[in-house]
């Protein structure tokens, strides 16, 4: 037999492992060298104390992250989608802040999407092997119809995750907005992206568990990017989620308390009014302010909108002044049950 023959039949060696020991997600914690020999009290003290950077690390980012946002939103004005994605805690974030999208804003399911390696198995079951597999990021968005208009959102707090980097790279190669977001330095580890996140935490109390700080620091991220693109769809009003979808006595009740402080409007006209509107708050708004049909209003704001005070200043309509609150004041008690039907999924005007 050849040397060459001799060297093919022999069993290849294993690839070197890198060591991940450097990335700053990775290191022991100075503080936490005894965390199995501390009193309860003193863990749980020690937690609190150690919880407050990831606010500290969100601030620092703030303005990747308000670039991020108007880029979204610009995007996704354009008929774009939103997708995150990840592995493990980072993608189950991702998955949580998208199914909050539809519920707090009305926004259609499929505007922002999580994709989780392993799918909604990974949801309960730790699938982590998967994150190893870069092409499985790329077909993972391929499946979901990811294109040149869509955003990507990369999580992977140490990141190295070969399936969001997979990601990442099918979202450049397309030209679609690509976002990374990480707890490492890019010194340390560099993403490819048109927008660079980094939530430098430090290092975790519990040794490389990043669902601990680095979690705590990609959720506020989540919440401030997924809110401030909203925000600037028009989805808000003031403070309020005008385009809350109500489909249970919950979010009623917190339509007609939108519909009173905004409008002064009472909670037994508020519920005649969202009768009219089908339940969308932003519709009975515009109907209260300005005394047209319901037809008549949901053409205003297809023609203005989507933004209520935008479709208010171009019919130079204004709402109610609030009403002033009233020490012990309480509501009415009598509130007939809602009279349109629930609704796993929201209306276009919501």
């Amino acid at each position: 037999m050849s040397a060459a023959a001799s060297s093919a039949a022999e069993p290849a060696e294993p690839a070197a492992l890198a060591s991940r020991g450097h990335l700053l997600t990775e290191q022991p914690h100075p503080l936490s060298g005894e965390l199995d020999r501390l009193s309860t009290a003193a863990l749980v003290d020690l937690f609190c104390e150690n919880d407050r950077l990831p606010q500290q690390a969100v601030s620092a980012a703030a303005a990747p992250l308000a670039a991020a946002i108007d880029a979204v939103a610009e995007r996704l004005r354009c008929g774009g989608r939103l997708f995150y994605l990840g592995a493990g805690t980072s993608g189950r974030l991702g998955v949580l802040d998208a199914a909050e999208c539809p519920p707090t804003f009305c926004s259609p399911p499929e505007l922002v999407q999580g994709v989780l390696a392993g799918g909604a198995a990974a949801l309960l079951r730790s699938s982590e092997g998967l994150e190893d597999l870069e092409q499985a990021g790329r077909s993972d968005l391929q499946q979901r119809g990811f294109s040149a208009a869509d955003c990507l959102v990369g999580i992977a707090a140490g990141g190295t995750t070969p399936y969001v980097l997979g990601g990442l790279r099918h979202a450049r190669q397309l030209g679609a907005l690509s976002i990374a977001l990480a707890c490492v330095p890019a010194a340390q580890v560099a993403m490819p992206c048109d927008i660079d996140i980094r939530l430098l935490t430090g290092p975790e109390l519990l040794t490389g568990s990043t669902r601990l700080k680095a979690g705590t620091a990609t959720k506020m991220a989540l919440n401030i990017l997924s809110t401030g693109v909203m925000v600037r769809l028009g989805k808000v009003y003031g403070n309020r989620m005008v385009d809350v979808a109500v489909t249970n006595t919950k979010l009623e009740d917190r339509a007609l308390r939108i519909l009173a402080d905004l409008a002064a409007i009472p909670r037994q006209e508020g519920q005649r009014l969202l009768q009219l509107s089908e339940g969308s708050v932003r519709l009975a708004l515009l109907i209260a302010a300005t005394g047209l049909e319901a037809s008549a209003a949901r053409s205003a704001l297809e023609r203005h909108g989507p933004s209520l005070r935008t479709t208010l200043a171009a019919l130079g309509a204004e709402l109610g002044v609030p009403p002033q609150p009233q020490r012990g004041a309480r509501a009415d008690a009598a509130s007939p049950p809602h009279p349109w039907p629930d609704r796993s999924e929201p209306g276009p005007l919501r």
